[in-house]
């Protein structure tokens, strides 16, 4: 179910299965980061509709940390049997999930709900000054 948030996904706080890493440092590096996703998911077995909506999570989630942290982050993606699992990765707060849609007429605030309907499963693991934004899709 779209937006369930579980602990099996964030029972590993690493990949178990080979994964591609991209950092991303500026707002300019974003395109590039949708394609690195985008090439990387189809690679997998994702489907087409199912990478527009990967891509979109993930480019949502690292403009969050563009606008919200220092230093950038990263993402890693990678595949297990049945699913595509992607990590994003900064060193900024933890991230409240579990939001309501903000109101037609907000500004602001849209991103992470956005996330939680659009991904199978959403999870945010915390670790030594770093915050992981563990999402999955079912291939």
């Amino acid at each position: 179910m779209p937006g369930e948030r579980r602990e099996a996904v964030a029972e590993q706080s690493v990949p178990t299965h080979a994964a591609d890493i991209m950092s991303y440092q500026v707002a300019t590096d974003i395109g590039a980061l949708r394609a690195f996703v985008s090439a990387g998911a189809l690679a997998r077995g994702l489907s087409a509709e199912r990478v527009e909506l990967l891509t979109l999570a993930v480019s949502e989630l690292a403009t969050n940390t563009l606008q919200h942290t220092t230093g950038g982050g990263w993402v890693r993606l990678w595949a297990e049997p049945g699913q595509l699992l992607c990590d994003v990765v900064d060193r900024g707060p933890t991230r409240a999930f579990g939001r309501s849609m903000p109101a037609a007429d907000s500004v602001r605030g849209r991103g992470l709900a956005i996330v939680e309907q659009i991904c199978d499963e959403v999870a945010v693991l915390t670790g030594p000054g770093q915050t992981v934004v563990r999402i999955r899709l079912s291939l």
